[in-house]
């Protein structure tokens, strides 16, 4: 075991051992590291107030689905809305992270998404076509947040796929309403997702 340990650290990639145990990353070990340190600070955060994160860096939690699942649970149940009627609904205010000065009213706040296959015009408020040569398009803020099933507005939206690396399949996590003009099957054709993590 020690030999493996030490070829992959020579190799500066993360050993089977650890990557058994830890969150889907494609990223080199030291880089690797250091996504875990701030992941650690995340939750070293989190924990010392004990409440919900003004804006929540989605790709630092370990199971990203449960936090998900909890803004569904709390919504389902302050409004007294059956949890099975339920889905979650995304939209993209029109202002960055440093501007936000407390926790959404309704949902969370997240952040730390990139678009692979096109890119969020902030202008218009609505996915258009990559730049050139612009392999990821950062994403800014998203609030995520729980509304019955006849509620969600899904006109002129595409139905987006978030996953938590680029081997996508596997690492899905959830599908995010992006706002376009154009036919979703531009998109899907283009194989427009949103990622949690790039190498």
């Amino acid at each position: 075991r020690m030999e493996v340990l030490q070829q992959a650290i020579g190799l500066d990639k993360v050993p089977s051992t650890w990557e058994a145990l830890a969150y889907p990353c494609l990223r080199p070990l030291g880089l690797w590291f250091l996504n875990l340190l701030e992941r650690y600070k995340q939750l070293s955060d989190w924990t010392i107030e004990l409440a919900l994160p003004k804006v929540t860096w989605l790709p630092g939690l370990f199971n990203p689905q449960s936090f998900l699942t909890a803004i569904t649970q709390t919504t389902a149940r302050k409004n007294d809305w059956p949890l099975d009627r339920m889905v979650t609904q995304t939209e993209i205010p029109r202002r960055q992270a440093e501007e936000v000065s407390a926790p959404a009213k309704e949902g969370a706040y997240i952040s730390g998404l990139v678009m692979e296959g096109a890119r969020w015009d902030e202008r218009s408020g609505q996915l258009d076509d990559s730049r050139h040569k612009e392999l990821f398009a950062k994403m800014p803020i998203i609030v995520i947040k729980a509304v019955p099933i006849e509620k969600a507005d899904v006109r002129d939206t595409y139905t987006c796929p978030v996953y938590r690396t680029q081997d996508r399949g596997h690492t899905y996590v959830f599908s995010a309403l992006l706002k376009t003009k154009a036919p979703p099957s531009r998109w899907v054709m283009a194989g427009v997702a949103l990622l949690m993590d790039v190498v």
